[in-house]
């Protein structure tokens, strides 16, 4: 028996299974608002140095602000003033002659910096002076949160095969919030540094976790459903940081409303189920007993929930290495594993260098930052609820194929458009992010479905690793235009492309029953369930029937 009959018998997407996805879905909220929160508590907002102690003595008078300021401060080519350098005494000539000031002397800011808090009540660079010669650790903030998320994705991804998937997704909830409540009450940068590495390191579980537990409780017909509603999550989180930003302008406040939610999701955890199949696939029949018999009678199946029996359990999985405790390396110690990590790896690089990097790079639209935010979030919906369709349609392998190429395509007709014409450079970049958005759904779904229960949450979890690798790769190929202003757009189209080639190499998946162990994908299995071959004969009928 498999197992996908047993989750159709008991309602494979029912009051049970909603009210799973209704769960993860605050707490994946969180997720893309600690993304992309560096975009608002590490912006640097204009500045000056502090001249007050030029005027110790009272020589200052009468004057007003802007003709302290006009001889205290050089300006710049383009009239506003100089954002680190002062003249190193007051040049009061300049009231009446506004002659060059390139020639006068001036120093580096001797008392601080005043900032225009008109935007912004306070940021990382207005708490730490992170401006001048520091600011270049406003980006590093960014890049330390992200690093700790590559290594977070990798660890939790092990702790969920090992221990299973509720125990780990409670260990991120908690020291999730631990962490970044730490670091919003940080003393020093140092310190929100290190606070900031094991936020990422941590919180980055609860989306690898979410994902796989989400689609291993559903049935075939409605994991495009569930992926869809697990990718808008994200979506929403990215459209709602910007509302939330626009009321809480004050970095620390900012760190612990977005970090919120998570806080409600751990109340709820108790009612999140443990994955069935993990349970029966490690020998714990009875525990998997449990929530089967949980569900059936939640979504109304009392019927079949007396029929089924724990010792029954045990014949869903003929496997003789249920006990066996998997690891990374299992990805790569079969032939056909080590092609399967290969080239999802490579795909989830390449969709996040295309897809951050589009991001980073869409400009033009002459919004502020928080409607720019809203608008970066909002043009996701349309191309996230496609892939319902397309899913469906055409399959996850060449939804996959055809939105990396269209993503390149896009990245390459803005290589030969002229930059003066910005309207419909960002135009074309827009639809590029669409494109990239909606490959990234996808294939989180799809390599869900590719890899064996067994491995699922380690291959998420090396999955993942390579994501972030990518999201941080993504500003140091925008740094590429110092080298030759097109180079960061080929870049990225090409990469996108490569992703989309890859892509085709994968076996498709839609309407197949998810593989359960290495022999499942090796095709050593004695009676094997054909994955990835014919689409299953139950669907058939049941398509054939509606």
């Amino acid at each position: 028996m498999k197992f996908e009959d047993l989750l159709t018998e008991i309602n494979g997407f029912g009051r049970f299974q909603m009210i799973n996805i209704c769960i993860s879905f605050i707490g994946r909220f969180s997720l893309p608002c600690h993304f992309l929160l560096s975009n608002f508590i590490a912006a640097i907002p204009s500045h000056h140095c502090n001249i007050s102690h030029l005027d110790a003595d009272g020589i200052f008078g009468n004057l007003t602000q802007e003709d302290r300021l006009t001889v205290s401060i050089p300006a710049q080519e383009d009239g506003t003033l100089a954002s680190c350098l002062m003249f190193s005494h007051p040049q009061f000539h300049l009231l009446s002659n506004s002659s060059s000031t390139t020639d006068l002397p001036v120093v580096q800011c001797q008392n601080g910096w005043e900032y225009d808090n008109s935007t912004f009540i306070s940021t990382l660079a207005t708490q730490w002076d992170l401006v001048c010669d520091n600011s270049g650790l406003n980006k590093a903030a960014a890049t330390v949160f992200f690093v700790g998320s590559m290594f977070g994705a990798v660890l939790f991804g092990d702790l969920s095969d090992r221990f299973g998937r509720k125990p780990a997704l409670l260990v991120s909830y908690l020291s999730g919030i631990a962490f970044a409540v730490a670091s919003a009450f940080s003393s020093s940068f140092i310190m929100f540094a290190v606070f900031r590495f094991f936020t990422g390191f941590t919180i980055t579980g609860i989306i690898t976790i979410s994902s796989v537990l989400n689609v291993e409780w559903v049935d075939i017909q409605h994991r495009r459903m569930v992926r869809v509603i697990d990718s808008l999550g994200w979506t929403f989180g990215i459209t709602g940081l910007s509302l939330i930003a626009f009321y809480v302008r004050d970095w620390r406040w900012l760190t612990v409303a977005i970090t919120s939610p998570v806080l409600l999701s751990t109340i709820l955890w108790w009612w999140v189920p443990e994955s069935a199949r993990w349970l029966i696939v490690h020998g714990k029949t009875q525990k998997a007993h449990y929530y089967l018999h949980r569900c059936a009678v939640m979504n109304r199946r009392d019927n079949v929930s007396a029929s089924i029996q724990p010792e029954a359990l045990s014949s869903i999985f003929v496997t003789d290495t249920e006990k066996k405790m998997f690891s990374y390396l299992d990805l790569i110690k079969t032939p056909k594993m080590r092609r399967l990590s290969l080239f999802t790896g490579t795909i989830w690089l390449c969709v996040a260098i295309a897809t951050y990097g589009i991001s980073l790079n869409i400009t033009g639209f002459g919004l502020d930052i928080y409607m720019t935010q809203f608008v970066y979030g909002a043009i996701e919906i349309p191309a996230k609820l496609s892939i319902y369709y397309l899913l469906e349609k055409i399959g996850r392998r060449k939804t996959s194929t055809i939105t990396l190429l269209l993503a390149g395509i896009s990245l390459m007709i803005n290589i030969f458009m002229p930059r003066d014409q910005w309207v419909g450079r960002t135009v074309v970049a827009v639809l590029g992010k669409g494109f990239s958005a909606a490959a990234f759904a996808t294939i989180v779904l799809y390599s869900s479905e590719l890899y064996p229960t067994v491995l699922r949450q380690n291959g998420l979890g090396y999955n993942s690793f390579m994501g972030r690798l990518g999201v941080a790769l993504a500003p140091v190929v925008l740094l590429l235009d110092s080298v030759w202003g097109y180079l960061p757009q080929i870049t990225l189209c090409s990469v996108a492309l490569v992703g989309s080639f890859v892509a085709w190499q994968l076996p498709e998946t839609r309407g197949k029953c998810l593989p359960e162990t290495i022999e499942d994908i090796e095709g050593t299995k004695k009676n094997p369930i054909k994955h990835y071959e014919k689409k299953d004969e139950a669907e058939k009928v049941t398509t054939n029937e509606k």
